[in-house]
């Protein structure tokens, strides 16, 4: 099923999948490529890290959520990729990047080039990467993000030329460091169907900073340095991690208080976090985020909605803004969360170029709080009766185990004077992201965490005609300009741009933004190297202790 189309169908980490607040542990380290896969010249001690966060496929183009790009990060090479500490993309793998005409980007790569079993890592294998991508195009996995793709061609073993189909792409580099660009090698890796995480492990289809020495599935997972690893970033410091995954964050939270592991990462909750602040065993090391927790509206199933017998676009979208009045996320965000998230008015977060916050005066006491009177009023006007049967999905695993006090402040907040009546529920994340994505839930949870920060990685996946969210919506002036800005070299317009794409969507609703996160992990007193930036990628090489 090919989810490319007219504009551009790109879309960022995550279903939420980035979902709930992920980390960013790096630091200083010197020169590149030179650790032993067996350990070699990384003298530091191996690494033990935990978390609750799941993988679901370490094909890259089989996944598209945190826990699987964490295990991607470490063993795939990138073209482009972020320095740590920094945001901005450089060359990876590639010796160089850049526009050789407005719509062919034209990529040099590093040469002596190899994979973990010995096969030469050349042009070849890159064009094999995107090209898969676009053909496997499955439902969970990041296609949508090479929506300007339009063709890949290799001139020869160093050269790769990437057509799109949009001219200047402002925010090409950054996609060739995203979840749909790990290079794989084209002998391991099926070129139409995703292809198993044993036959990769078996077949030693590694290029980065590590390879994978064992490997149970969501149990544990044992990294050892790659000695032939030629990309920018360092070697690895640790001579060696490995990575629990734990079902019950109390456990992880008991872990890493009583030394158990080193680092601990997604996801515990704000009241852990807070409780741990406390704590002279470990450090809390925050950072900005880019995370942001919402609401989506399915525009078939909800009330209202295009398919249910009693079909109404104007009572559908007051169902949707009578929610948006309802809303009260400072009370979500301290009473819930501890102060751990903030706010958020708008589906850009504040901090990124471009990030307007249009709901706070459509919606509610038009400075941010809740108003019942303006709900009831709209639904009124609208003729839908009251209350409203609105059923509401969450997920309790994915997305930390504060979600159903999340959860359940939003359900006391919708039916707040009586204007809902909402039949909340959780479903486990496995059946939920398939759910979600068949029509199965008229409103549900979802989280984000972006693979690239720019403003587009929050509009293109959520509002262009094939987006991931799969719930509908479409509008032909919010694509015209998700289109122009992705484009735009004049950076007033692309900025003007943005705010547009927000106001209008605001006034459509098709999703509605509750809180921005931010980044936290907590560590072992004895643990260096850990820093959070704004690249938004879990990296274990700084990591020692």
């Amino acid at each position: 099923m090919t989810l490319h189309s007219s504009g551009r169908g790109r879309l960022g980490l995550a279903l939420g999948a980035f979902g709930a607040t992920a980390i960013l542990l790096a630091g200083c380290a010197g020169g590149g490529g030179d650790s032993s896969s067996d350990g070699g010249d990384a003298s530091g001690e191996p690494i033990l890290v935990g978390t609750t966060d799941k993988i679901t496929s370490i094909d890259p183009a089989g996944s598209y959520d945190n826990g699987s790009f964490a295990v991607m990060n470490q063993i795939y090479p990138f073209l482009f990729n972020s320095a740590y500490g920094t945001a901005d993309v450089t060359p990876d793998i590639a010796e160089s990047g850049e526009f050789t005409s407005p719509t062919e980007y034209t990529v040099k790569l590093k040469e002596g080039l190899t994979f973990a079993n010995g096969n030469e890592l050349t042009s070849s294998d890159v064009k094999f990467t995107f090209d898969r991508q676009l053909t496997i195009a499955d439902e969970n996995g990041p296609s949508y993000l090479l929506g300007n793709l339009d063709s890949v061609e290799a001139p020869d073993d160093l050269t790769v030329v990437f057509t799109l189909k949009n001219p200047n792409d402002q925010t090409w580099e950054q996609i060739l460091s995203s979840p749909a660009a790990p290079i794989v090698d084209e002998d391991v890796f099926s070129a139409d169907s995703v292809t198993s995480d044993d036959d990769i492990v078996a077949g030693e289809a590694f290029a980065g900073q590590y390879t994978i020495d064992s490997y149970k599935v969501n149990e544990l997972i044992s990294y050892v340095p790659f000695a032939d690893y030629k990309g920018a970033l360092p070697a690895a410091e640790n001579a060696g991690v490995t990575v629990k995954y734990y079902a019950d964050p109390s456990n992880l939270k008991l872990d890493i208080e009583g030394g158990d592991i080193d680092v601990a990462y997604r996801s515990l909750s704000a009241t852990d976090i807070d409780d741990l602040s406390t704590n002279d065993a470990v450090k809390i090391v925050e950072g900005p985020g880019g995370e942001i927790r919402y609401i989506v509206f399915n525009f078939d199933t909800q009330p209202f909605g295009a398919t249910t017998t009693e079909a109404d676009p104007a009572k559908a979208l007051a169902v949707r803004q009578a929610a948006a009045d309802l809303i009260d996320r400072d009370a979500i965000a301290e009473d819930v969360y501890k102060g751990t998230y903030t706010p958020l008015y708008s589906y850009v977060p504040q901090g990124l170029t471009g990030a307007t916050e249009p709901l706070k005066e459509l919606y509610g006491d038009g400075n941010g709080g809740p108003d019942v009177d303006a709900a009831k009023a709209r639904l009124e006007e609208a003729g839908v009766q009251i209350p409203v049967a609105l059923n509401l999905q969450y997920n309790g695993d994915h997305y930390g185990p504060s979600s159903g006090d999340e959860y359940a402040a939003v359900k006391s907040q919708l039916e707040e004077g009586g204007l809902f009546t909402v039949n909340l529920a959780q479903t486990e994340w496995v059946q939920y992201s398939k759910d979600r994505t068949a029509d199965v839930y008229p409103a549900y949870q979802l989280g984000w965490f972006p693979d690239y920060s720019d403003a587009d990685n929050y509009l293109t996946p959520f509002f262009s005609e094939d987006n991931f969210l799969v719930n509908h919506y479409s509008n032909a002036e919010v694509q015209q300009l998700i289109t122009d800005q992705a484009s735009e070299t004049d950076a007033a317009t692309r900025q003007a741009d943005i705010e547009q794409i927000q106001a209008l969507v605001a006034a459509d609703l098709s999703t509605l933004p509750l809180l921005q996160g931010t980044q936290v992990a907590i560590v072992g007193a004895d643990v260096d190297g850990a820093v959070l930036d704004g690249s938004f990628k879990f990296r274990y090489a700084p990591l020692t202790k």
